[in-house]
């Protein structure tokens, strides 16, 4: 298990490092991507909080993300008629330009690197990853 944790630490950097080179000249960082892409993803405008939740990451590390974003023009904040304090963040156009724009060159990405691994493999290895995911939200809730 220990083996695999240190598999995926390599791989979550090398996934981060390649996604802010496909983006960065749209002014985005994987990390920016990321969000904008739970945003966008979302049925319904949701707070930093949710985005959060959803996300696995903290309120504090999505809302500096999310206050930067709004300062360079990619998300605006909205009222919340379920919470006075807490606005809704919203995709503008130009967010929704980038957002659109990373995704057009994720899949032939996504494509290229699948090449060769047997779809058996890559479903395999997603459900051994949602397993431990929710293991670990388990674990941490004990």
């Amino acid at each position: 298990m220990t083996a695999l944790i240190l598999q995926i630490f390599r791989v979550n950097g090398s996934l981060l490092a390649v996604g802010d080179g496909l983006v960065s000249d749209l002014g985005l960082t994987s990390a920016r991507w990321q969000v904008l892409g739970a945003i966008a993803m979302s049925p319904a405008p949701l707070p930093v909080a949710h985005i959060a939740r959803n996300m696995g990451l903290t309120r504090q590390a999505v809302q500096r993300l999310v206050n930067e974003m709004a300062n360079d023009g990619f998300v605006a904040f909205g009222s919340n008629p379920h919470h006075q304090r807490a606005k809704l963040v919203l995709l503008t156009p130009h967010g929704k330009a980038a957002y659109a724009s990373a995704m057009r060159r994720q899949r032939p990405w996504a494509e290229k690197i699948a090449k060769g691994l047997a779809r058996k493999d890559i479903d395999g290895a997603r459900s051994t990853l949602a397993a431990l995911e929710l293991r670990l939200s388990d674990a941490g809730s004990t």
